[in-house]
């Protein structure tokens, strides 16, 4: 071998030791991990500044009844660690030994701990499983009950992501492995007091009432809520690269209104972050916004305490939420869902806020009642009589968009108004048809400091002849609630092939809605996408009256679709075929149908019964 081909050699193996040497030592496995060892973490305690403290190594969890889930057990020390405990929002910190990281500070005794003993995620479970392809299945068991309280979004919450569990069920499903390090006889115990460090949730611009139905569902289930701002707000933005131990957010809701969570960075790998050890919801693949995270103080307590933090800019996104971490991309912009809304009052007030709303088929419509209501809320009376006018559109990719108006009064008509904004979007996303996109909300919300209320109190004809072919005029008399009365005219054409008995209904869309489900005998389930838009289209509205003009003849439902006065032979082939499920059999036929919008949420219904005379 020549000279240069013997250097050419030695320096192709020196390059071969640069690319292996480090890929092999840049982390611990957990079978080198053994109990005595010292770590060493990073996190922030205070603003942006990264600082260090000791995990002593107690043993490592090995839950034998799962799917062979390790952790690794240590006691930590240092800066505030011994007055505080184990602090929400360290959630993430990674810990290292001999300068290779073993994994992130995930677990914690629970509350009123009198030692800072943590449970760390090996690194090795958070990239393995945060590199899982999988696509998120829609959760159809997390359906959000509407109007929702604190009670029905706690049971939908852990309905669809209980995962703020303990490491193990039972002390006999937890292995120790090596010696206890210090440990009491029995202690796989330690596994069923291990549970996720509950992740703080910074709400900004929230009322009272709002945040509190919030703050108390989302405890519940790990989560430590507290009142925050923004990064933006203090001036204290930084611009430096994301690194290990820096405090990251998750962005729920972004814009006029805040709502985060936040927690800390593992690691960073070229433009891939991982962080917090433990889920956030455990949701699989996600589109949620990435951002900054600022930590203004510590806040010491019996019995958790936590980082007053704050979320800031969005710097990428979070793509995967899974067991043992959260994972996302830097510079990658996530895909929000807009949410444009103007506020006109009779005061002469006239607002425009901006929401972004992460996309999820629980969290959307969430979110979007919570911002709805919570901006009403804080701009309009909570109690007394109002009035809402809602006006606006849902706009669905790929598909027609979805029309918004109605009125809604009483004596609190914001959560009316807010749950009929919100169904529509709860009811297409949780779909079993196709994932569907939500591209945009835009809402006009006007607002009066009175009820506007009418009744219907009476329905009459002038004719005393009604013959087929005739266009007859129909009176309609409503009282408001001031006592003032309304008549309303409507012109109803009578068939040219009716004869015999028929009779009008004249009624207010609940009442109209009952009607038709007992004539159907059971939901009318639509078979795709534009029959349920088309059926969130032709919903009934508190603001119209409904005219019906109706008459004994059998008609049915067929794959969806009204069909009315059907013929006695058609009938019998769809009645021999009802075993299929696609026809519902109808005893009274509508043979007309009007509409007279109102400027008031109208109440009441009354029925007309006429006696055609048949065209000569």
């Amino acid at each position: 071998m020549n000279l240069r081909g013997f250097f050419a050699s030695i320096f192709a193996f020196v390059a071969c030791l640069a690319i292996s040497i480090p890929a092999a030592s840049r982390y611990m496995p957990i079978d080198e991990i053994r109990p005595g060892m010292v770590g060493v973490g990073r996190t922030v305690f205070d603003g942006t500044k990264i600082e260090e403290f000791k995990a002593h190594i107690l043993g490592v969890l090995h839950n034998v009844a799962g799917p062979s889930r390790d952790l690794i057990l240590a006691r930590l020390e240092g800066g505030p660690l011994a007055n505080t405990g184990v602090i929400a929002g360290m959630s993430g910190s990674p810990v290292y030994i001999d300068d290779r990281m073993i994994g992130a500070v995930a677990y914690s005794m629970g509350q009123f701990s009198k030692e800072p003993i943590a449970g760390i995620t090996p690194i090795a479970e958070m990239r393995d499983v945060t590199a899982l392809p999988a696509h998120r299945q829609a959760v159809a068991q997390a359906r959000l009950q509407l109007p929702v309280t604190r009670e029905g979004l706690a049971a939908a919450l852990r309905t669809a992501f209980a995962w703020a569990h303990p490491f193990a069920g039972r002390p006999d499903d937890v292995q120790l492995l090596g010696p206890s390090a210090g440990l009491p006889a029995g202690a796989g115990a330690v596994g069923t007091m291990l549970s996720p460090i509950a992740t703080p949730l910074v709400m900004s611009g929230f009322q009272s009432s709002v945040a509190d139905t919030i703050a108390g569902a989302f405890k519940d289930v790990g989560f430590l809520p507290m009142s925050g701002g923004t990064m933006a707000a203090t001036g204290q933005m930084e611009t430096a690269a994301l690194g290990p131990g820096d405090p990251v957010g998750v962005e729920l809701i972004g814009g006029d209104l805040s709502l985060g969570a936040t927690g800390t960075v593992t690691e960073v790998d070229g433009n891939e972050v991982f962080a917090f050890g433990h889920p956030f919801y455990n949701l699989g693949s996600t589109e949620f916004p990435m951002t900054r995270a600022f930590v203004y103080a510590l806040l010491p307590s019996l019995s958790s305490s936590s980082k007053i933090s704050s979320t800031g800019d969005v710097i990428g996104t979070f793509t995967q939420d899974r067991s043992t971490a959260i994972a996302g991309t830097l510079g990658r912009q996530p895909r929000t869902i807009p949410l444009n809304l103007t506020l006109e009052t009779e005061r002469g007030l006239t607002k425009q806020f901006h929401y972004r709303i992460v996309n999820d088929q629980l969290f959307t419509p969430l979110l979007t009642y919570v911002s709805i209501l919570n901006t009403l809320s804080s701009y309009e009376r909570d109690f007394g009589a109002m009035t809402y006018s809602v006006k606006g559109q849902a706009f669905v990719r790929k598909h027609d968009t979805v029309t918004l108006e109605d009125i809604f009064t009483g004596d609190q008509p914001s959560v009316g108004a807010a749950t009929y904004i919100v169904a529509p979007m709860a009811f297409l996303l949780g779909n079993d048809f196709e994932p569907i996109e939500i591209d945009h909300v835009d809402l006009t919300i006007k607002t009066t400091e009175q009820p506007r209320t009418a009744k219907v109190e009476r329905v009459w004809l002038d004719t005393v002849r009604t013959r087929a072919g005739d266009t007859v005029p129909l009176k309609i008399l409503l009282r408001t609630y001031r006592g003032e009365e309304i008549v309303r005219t409507v012109p109803v054409t009578i068939p040219a092939n009716a004869s015999g008995p028929m009779s009008i209904l004249v009624s207010d869309g609940s009442r109209l809605a009952q009607w038709e489900q007992r004539e159907l005998h059971q939901p009318l389930e639509p078979r795709g996408i534009s029959q349920m838009i088309r059926a969130l289209n032709n919903a009934h509205k508190n603001s119209t009256m409904y005219i019906r003009l109706l008459a004994a003849d059998a008609g049915g439902v067929v794959g969806g679709e009204y069909l009315s006065a059907l013929p006695p032979s058609v009938l019998a082939i769809f009645e021999g075929d009802r075993n299929g499920g696609s026809f519902i059999p109808l005893r009274d036929a509508a043979l007309g149908e009007w509409e007279v919008q109102m400027d008031y949420a109208v109440s009441g219904s009354r029925q007309l019964t006429i006696n055609v005379e048949g065209s000569d």
